[in-house]
């Protein structure tokens, strides 16, 4: 992003949206100078304009809730900017984890999905998802068929789990899920459909007018 293509407004500021870059939540909205644009792309931290203080400020500096700024981006105009982030902690200074709560994005998985694009042309030697996608869809399709099966036990583990039992039952319940949705991500890689399609279908299922995009 070039800094010089940004259009301030008469007062020097641009809207910034920030959003959970694990999530796709938006977390906050917030406003920033030319020089707090620039702190935030020399130091990969979260720096706005304050317009009641009239002073730049770091986001999280006397909170600990800092921002870890991964990407940020200018929209079609240039007069705002997105943030995607890693939130160290709650957002909002009321102790929520946005500004905008109730917040649906809670799981978003388009940035699994642009990872795994970029895994194609790798080393299949050094990439495990290169070496599955070589491997063919038969392949992949018996590895979601595994994992969805381990899932399935280590869901039934947590319903029937005992006293002291919840935190180990429940991180494996989370590891199966997780290695579940990686290889369904990847088998939909391999058969050429856009995770936006099943979030249309499902969008369309509920009621809701699906975009085609992603």
């Amino acid at each position: 992003m070039n800094i010089e293509d940004l259009r301030f407004d008469a007062n020097g500021l641009l809207p910034v949206v920030v959003q959970d870059a694990g999530s796709g939540a938006v977390l906050m909205l917030a406003y920033a100078n030319r020089e707090a644009v620039e702190k935030t792309l020399a130091t990969g931290q979260a720096w706005f304009w304050s317009r009641s203080r009239q002073s730049l400020w770091k986001k999280g500096e006397t909170s600990g809730n800092t921002l870890q700024v991964l990407e940020v981006t200018a929209d079609c105009d240039g007069d705002a900017l997105l943030m995607r982030a890693l939130p160290a902690g709650p957002t909002c200074h009321r102790g929520t984890r946005s500004c905008f709560e109730p917040n649906p994005a809670r799981l978003e998985l388009g940035w699994l999905a642009a990872v795994l694009e970029t895994r194609k042309g790798a080393d299949p030697e050094t990439s495990y998802t290169a070496r599955l996608l070589a491997r063919g869809v038969e392949r992949i399709a018996q590895k979601v068929g595994e994992e969805g099966v381990e899932t399935a036990i280590a869901a039934v583990s947590v319903s029937a789990r005992g006293p002291g039992e919840d935190d180990e039952r429940r991180k494996a319940l989370i590891g199966e899920a997780s290695d579940l949705i990686y290889h369904l991500l990847v088998l939909l890689q391999a058969t050429g459909v856009d995770p936006a399609e099943i979030k249309n279908e499902l969008l369309r299922r509920h009621g809701f007018a699906s975009t085609g995009h992603s």
